[in-house]
């Protein structure tokens, strides 16, 4: 019988290590059951708690419900004790002992720490990806907007329009300069734009004029030059704001250009009207560095002006030209004019768009005589000009017909 009694107990919790990361001013239970040897000869079976490997000092600290249920020669022992969390020294490792034999340990570790430090880490790295963010759209901002303008814009064709934009300046010596070495070559040359130049009174104090009128109405924007000398003007101080709420009603959104230094106001009536009517106008800064190509005043301008229609050189432009058109002033040589005669011709009349625009960059256009055949070889070829006296060199009237024959 003394060998029954001998017999190691058979733990049924816990069956293996326990890890648990209760936070503090929370409660924990710990349940060890076990299986023991029982008998006439056996000692009770009673369940012991260790923390740390040493008995539980204050057991007042602690609660430990305990219970009993004999089964022939065996004898099943529980016991669950509940640990309130309150301080550090309440974490550590705790084990039950049953006649000497230790079970698996219940291992408490405080979880707060690292769950905190897993939190600040989390914060530092939304924090770093903002910052990211923040600093690639300050850098890229322009950019993203000019390819959004240039991809998804709004294409304004077939208007009636001739020219992109209406340039108005006052007639000095820098603003001239500005415009005419500086403005029109960026935005003609390089970017593909038709402006008109207009070195006249854009707001004057009475009504507009009839040229003005008709001035705005064949252009698509308006971008008007408010440099020192055109703010030095009188009427700029005392009468801008009539001029600016007759000009709103006359174009969209109109583009004014400052001027940045030492001699310039910021409190000035006009800027001061303008930076308040923000989302009705377009209003660009021109430092010193913007004269680069690649600077944010182009692209800003760029993204207030029309959006520019990639096409082939061998088309006519799509803003202005329209297709199939089969009008018979434009049949040239007995046929219609394609592309590929278009593409030789230059711009007939560089004060209006007609709709035939030449490459702005390329080889010069081919002369009419130029061929496989030389000038010298050319004279057998010759034209019959014996009755060039009889001909009749009278006005054709058959490409519009507006009158009947009675009429004429």
């Amino acid at each position: 019988m003394a060998g029954e009694c001998d017999r190691a107990p058979h733990f049924l919790s816990p069956i293996k290590e326990q890890a648990l990361g209760p936070s503090l001013g929370s409660a924990v239970a710990l349940n060890c059951t076990a299986w023991v040897a029982s008998g006439p000869h056996c000692l009770p079976p009673s369940v012991q708690w260790l923390k740390d490997g040493l008995p539980l000092g204050n057991i007042s600290h602690y609660h430990e419900d305990s219970w009993v249920k004999t089964r022939l020669s065996e004898v099943l022992v529980s016991s669950v004790l509940c640990i309130n969390v309150t301080k550090a020294e309440d974490y550590g490792t705790f084990t039950c002992s049953v006649h000497n034999v230790n079970s698996f340990s219940f291992i408490l570790q405080r979880a707060g720490l690292a769950g905190h430090v897993a939190a600040v880490l989390a914060a530092l790295l939304v924090l770093l990806v903002l910052l990211l963010a923040g600093l690639l759209y300050v850098k890229c901002r322009l950019n993203v907007l000019l390819w959004y303008h240039d991809t998804h814009g709004e294409v304004e064709m077939n208007d009636g329009k001739l020219y992109d934009a209406f340039v108005s300046y006052s007639d000095y010596p820098d603003d001239r300069k500005f415009v005419n070495f500086i403005l029109q070559p960026q935005l003609e040359r390089r970017q593909g734009y038709k402006l008109l130049l207009d070195d006249r009174d854009l707001l004057p104090r009475a009504e507009p004029s009839a040229d003005l009128l008709v001035n705005l109405s064949r252009c698509r924007r308006l971008i008007v030059v408010l440099s020192d000398s055109f703010l030095g003007r009188a009427w700029c101080s005392h009468s801008f704001r009539e001029g600016l709420c007759r000009l709103l009603e006359l174009t969209r959104r109109p583009i004014f250009i400052t001027f940045e230094g030492p001699r310039r106001d910021p409190a000035h009536p006009a800027l001061r009207l303008l930076r308040q009517h923000r989302h009705l106008v377009t209003l660009l800064l021109w430092r010193p560095g913007s004269a680069m190509p690649s600077s944010d005043f182009w692209k800003e301008l760029q993204l207030a002006l029309p959006r520019k229609v990639q096409y082939r050189p061998a088309e006519g432009d799509p803003q202005t030209h329209l297709q199939d058109d089969n009008d018979p002033m434009l049949i040239m040589r007995g046929r219609a004019a394609e592309g590929w005669a278009l593409e030789r011709e230059l711009d007939p009349d560089p004060e209006g768009d007609l709709g035939v625009r030449g490459p702005v960059f390329g080889k010069p256009p081919v002369p009419p005589h130029a061929s496989g055949v030389s000038m010298g070889e050319g004279r057998g070829i010759e034209m019959d000009n014996s009755d060039l006296g009889s001909g009749n060199y009278s006005v054709r009237t058959d490409f519009y017909c507006l009158v009947s024959e009675e009429d004429v």
